[in-house]
């Protein structure tokens, strides 16, 4: 992969690219087991213009659901906001040449929301965000709250830092690898002063240990090493 990609796309996004792979990524997160053979379509939202992606990647699993997962590396208590205007172009994408003004009605495919969290500060290794919990109250203009909102959202985010929600990471290996590899380059952070000496330092390690082995040796190696700025957000 050329180092001038880099900045288009995380190192997350990077690994979590593949089909094959998002249907073990959400099959651990879920805790289900879904059939090999059942078709993960990626759906992510890009920029036309600019060639970048807007949303971190979402997809659909057998025409049935729709998953999008954020990745995040610092506490973002609008991301049910984000992801629904994420979820509403998407869908807009899904139903793309159906009429939506039709007599017969539409079947869209469920959605499920999460943020896999990597930050430093404190986190549970589960929590829900919801969109009703961002709502302004009614009663200062004399109207009674109702329990169930007209419209909501809820955002699981989990928490993904090693030794977090290991059940998860266990059947995952890949998310294991990830949160591995980040670990090690906050750890050599505290050695060096310099963020690309650390980087360089965690892919020399992570390779010797077979960790992200095939993806540090094949494609990211030199351009993790040369261009660490795609990796800044998910370590500060």
């Amino acid at each position: 992969m050329k180092a001038s990609l880099m900045h288009k796309s995380s190192v997350f996004s990077l690994l979590f690219s593949d089909p094959d792979v998002l249907r073990e990524l959400y099959s651990a997160i879920e805790g289900v087991t879904l059939p090999d053979d059942i078709p993960v379509i990626i759906n992510t939202l890009g920029d036309v213009l600019f060639m970048d992606q807007i949303n971190d990647i979402s997809f659909e699993i057998g025409g049935r659901l729709v998953v999008l997962i954020e990745h995040q590396s610092t506490i973002n208590p609008n991301m049910a906001l984000r992801l629904l205007l994420y979820i509403a172009r998407i869908y807009e994408k899904i139903i793309s040449g159906r009429n939506i003004y039709s007599t017969k009605k539409l079947f869209i495919p469920q959605p499920k929301f999460f943020v896999l969290y990597n930050g430093t500060a404190p986190h549970p290794d589960k929590a829900i965000l919801k969109l009703s919990d961002m709502y302004k109250s009614i009663e200062p203009i004399g109207l009674p709250e109702k329990p169930s909102p007209a419209l909501d959202l809820a955002v699981t985010v989990l928490n993904i830092n090693e030794g977090r929600n290991e059940t998860i990471a266990k059947r995952c290996n890949l998310l294991a690898q990830y949160s591995a590899f980040i670990a090690k380059v906050r750890e050599y952070q505290k050695e060096e002063n310099s963020l690309q000496e650390a980087l360089k330092k965690a892919v020399v390690y992570c390779r010797d240990h077979d960790i992200l082995k095939e993806l540090l040796e094949k494609e990211a190696s030199e351009a993790l090493k040369n261009a660490p700025e795609p990796v800044r957000a998910l370590l500060e």
